[in-house]
């Protein structure tokens, strides 16, 4: 049995499958940022069970048995729509809709302070979107100070935000410096002139790199650039053009996305052309050109969809062997409960999922009865505790080790998991997996598929053949 696939095996190994193959890969499945996937949440789990979750923590706080707590916010404004985009957010250019939002937030911010006491310590805090840079400066501060005031933020911690470079200039990065954030992502997308213009998202090269030049000046720890890929009108020609002017830009990591063409459930993509989008195997080659292209440019293949330079916290986090993956993906952060707040926000606490209403209205009517505004949740199994333990160690190391399974959940891999190692003989037979009496590695080339592999393992997808709602794995 050889190793696990190391990056630069990763960037040299060639896909090698029939048409086939292909074909047989190339359905829809989950990104795994949770398991059991958030299409599986129920509605009797709400307000009440959610609270609940919460004061269980609390009590494990007092006798010191819980680890740091990370935070999201979710801000879902945005001055203008792109069409590719599946968060939820409002498209709207009233900026006063920024200063009623931060009036709800602070209602649930407070409600969780009550619940948890001010002293609960935060490791990680990351703002998405929408678009938080759709708020104006004084309001992102007023919202930082409220945070801090209900939740004790750590020395070290990792603070980010989402910055959409066409609302940000060096006085606003410098800003987001002054208020604490330390960590910036921008949103690239693709550099090429006619895949911005078909997808509404126009933005010029130039404009990135100055922005990033000052990130760096203002001595931001991690500088993100997101891409995409699967957009219309590319080809692995435009895209290669892509990535070579990122690498240029040099950020510290790089997340890369495959575009999910999902427009019966994202109403700004059905002004997308299905005819533009690239085919299947365009897909697998930009990725191809996109894993070998940053490794040879000197970053770290994480795997699925980040990359980062030697040095970064992340890099270093897969070579020990404490890679994570929650919500926002990738993580050093270990395995931690996520207190989620705003619109449509997904959180996690003890061995429960919770998410936020999903419109603005329900939201808001919810904290003005004095409920926490969860709409739908999850209590996890022993089960799926079982399986979310299997799913991320192929997720985020390629390998999973039955040995250490079975001494964490007290089972035998062989007897629980015979159905599941069958299925994976076929994937076996074609070169995406390694299978013996002590683990399962994932190959080289098994990293391109790596969402098929977990798949195998996941009981809730296996009993529901209907996966048309997850986008398509190549």
């Amino acid at each position: 049995m050889s190793t696990v696939a190391t990056p630069a095996e990763t960037a040299q190994a060639p896909v090698s499958l029939t048409d086939e193959q292909l074909s047989r890969l190339d359905v829809p499945g989950p990104r795994y940022t949770s398991y059991p996937t958030a299409d599986r949440f129920v509605e009797a789990f709400g307000s009440e069970q959610y609270r609940q979750a919460l004061r269980q923590r609390a009590v494990g706080a007092r006798v010191g048995g819980v680890p740091p707590l990370s935070l999201y916010v979710h801000i879902p404004f945005c001055e203008s729509v792109c069409y590719y985009c599946a968060c939820n957010k409002i498209i709207t250019k009233h900026k006063s809709r920024g200063r009623e939002y931060l009036y709800w937030l602070e209602r649930e911010i407070d409600m969780h302070r009550a619940e948890l006491g001010s002293s609960q310590p935060v490791s990680q805090l990351h703002f998405g979107g929408g678009s938080p840079t759709f708020l104006a400066d004084d309001e992102l501060a007023d919202l930082m100070k409220l945070l801090r005031g209900a939740f004790r933020v750590l020395p070290g911690a990792e603070l980010s935000i989402e910055v959409d470079p066409r609302t940000a200039n060096r006085d606003r990065l410098r800003h987001l410096a002054d208020i604490g954030f330390n960590r910036v992502s921008f949103g690239v997308q693709d550099f090429d002139p006619d895949v911005q213009a078909a997808v509404h998202r126009v933005q010029s090269f130039e404009m990135v790199q100055e922005l990033v030049a000052e990130a760096r000046a203002l001595r931001f720890e991690s500088i993100n650039a997101d891409l995409i890929y699967g957009l219309p009108k590319q080809t692995p020609e435009s895209f290669r053009r892509t990535i070579a002017q990122v690498a240029q830009l040099r950020p510290s990591r790089i997340a890369l996305y495959a575009y999910a063409h999902l427009p019966e459930r994202f109403k700004p993509q059905r002004r997308i052309h299905a005819a533009e989008l690239p085919r299947g195997e365009q897909r697998v080659r930009m990725l191809g050109d996109a894993i070998a292209g940053f490794i040879g440019n000197g970053y770290v293949y994480i795997g699925m969809d980040h990359f980062a330079l030697p040095g970064d916290g992340l890099a270093v986090a897969r070579r020990q062997g404490r890679l994570h993956r929650n919500f926002q993906g990738y993580t050093t952060q270990p395995d931690c409960d996520l207190v989620a707040l705003g619109v449509s926000s997904i959180g996690r606490i003890g061995a429960t999922y919770s998410q936020n209403a999903k419109t603005l209205e329900d939201y808001q009517d919810a904290l003005a009865q004095g409920r926490f505004p969860v709409v739908r949740g999850l209590a996890l199994t022993r089960d799926d505790l079982l399986r979310r333990a299997v799913i991320m160690a192929l997720m985020c190391q390629g390998r999973v080790e039955f040995e250490s399974v079975e001494l964490a959940h007290l089972v035998k891999v062989p007897e629980v998991f015979a159905a599941e190692l069958a299925q994976l003989r076929q994937l076996q037979q074609m070169g995406l997996v390694e299978v013996d009496e002590r683990e399962v590695q994932v190959t080289a080339t098994g990293w391109y598929f790596i969402r098929a592999i977990a798949m195998v393992f996941d009981r809730h997808l296996q009993s529901d053949r209907v996966r048309e709602r997850f986008s398509r794995i190549i």
